[in-house]
């Protein structure tokens, strides 16, 4: 009976040292992280990338600010490579293509995929003014706002003592905007290549998730759960938006679903990566469940908010600090 007793006090410490382990790792897990992202950085990306003009797909605009990207990401100290393609638009027209990866820490075998796209729509068609529709979108928040936070992470990374225990991949893809409403598989071409010939490229390594950046610097901005993210990667968007919640910005991340959208992130998903999109969703607004600036000439840096890139830059920040 002693030694049962004994047996017995020792398998309720070990419980009672395993409870207070968990409990110490739950406390971690609910912490703010200590590292800033700075709007004001991210909103300087963003114009900068604007003063090129429209980065729509074969224009000078886009190859200069293809190289820009890619020199940013350096002058940080990542690797990037490029990932060049002659891809096919639903008109017929070859789109010569550029997905670009910055790679930090690329000797870890498990990563983050961290995703936007980075090209201008060539026609502002969803404009109120018809007479606009032959116009190229300046795309400040639907391509350059996910980049501009991109490039803000990698410098917090880059400065940051606290090396993260996983590398990150930031994938700038090329050709989404090239699409029509009456073909499905138009958009995400860039996307659509990337996510075919992935497996070339990995070496072994491997992606825990993938986050998807899309129009994420818009006024008024609130990010509703995606429908094919709840789908492929339900805990991916449970952990994105708890974090969301510990940075102090649930307002903007409200537990409600946003519909289900055709973007990037669903090539993703089906090359096996779990890959949500956090994507804004306006559901009172009569000009689009986009937002009132989606494919009109409006798209520009008037329209951005350092506000929204805040809240998704330190809410990813929150993310990529608590991986263990």
């Amino acid at each position: 009976m002693k030694q049962l007793l004994i047996l017995l006090s020792v398998t309720l410490l070990c419980a009672a040292c395993g409870d207070k382990h968990k409990k110490s790792a739950d406390a971690a897990d609910d912490a703010l992280v200590a590292q800033q992202f700075s709007a004001d950085s991210a909103f300087t990306f963003c114009q900068q990338q604007c003063d090129f003009g429209p980065r729509t797909m074969n224009s000078e605009a886009h190859e200069q600010c293809g190289q820009w990207i890619m020199d940013k990401f350096r002058s940080y100290g990542l690797e990037v490579s490029e990932q060049r393609a002659t891809l096919t638009g639903f008109d017929g027209t070859p789109l010569q293509s550029n997905n670009i990866t910055a790679h930090y820490q690329p000797e870890l075998q498990q990563r983050i995929l961290i995703c936007a796209h980075w090209d201008s729509r060539p026609w502002a068609d969803n404009d109120p003014d018809e007479a606009n529709h032959q116009k190229p979108v300046l795309a400040a928040n639907d391509g350059a706002s996910g980049v501009a936070v991109m490039l803000e992470l990698a410098r917090v990374l880059s400065a940051d003592t606290c090396r993260l225990p996983v590398g990150v991949d930031f994938v700038c893809f090329d050709a989404e905007d090239w699409g029509t409403e009456h073909q499905s598989d138009s958009w995400a071409l860039g996307a659509q290549y990337w996510a075919k010939n992935i497996h070339k490229e990995l070496n072994g390594k491997t992606y825990r998730y993938g986050i998807l950046l899309d129009m994420v610097g818009g006024q008024g901005a609130r990010f509703y759960q995606e429908g094919v993210s709840l789908l492929y990667a339900k805990n991916v968007v449970d952990r994105v938006w708890k974090a969301a919640t510990i940075a102090g910005y649930s307002s903007m991340f409200p537990q409600a679903d946003g519909g289900t959208i055709t973007d990037d992130h669903v090539p993703v998903n089906q090359a096996g990566i779990p890959c949500i999109d956090i994507i804004p969703c306006y559901p009172d607004c009569e000009q689009s469940n986009f937002g009132p600036t989606w494919h009109t000439i409006s798209d520009d840096m008037d329209h951005i908010d350092p506000a929204t890139l805040k809240a998704v830059g330190q809410t990813l920040l929150q993310v990529l600090f608590t991986e263990k």
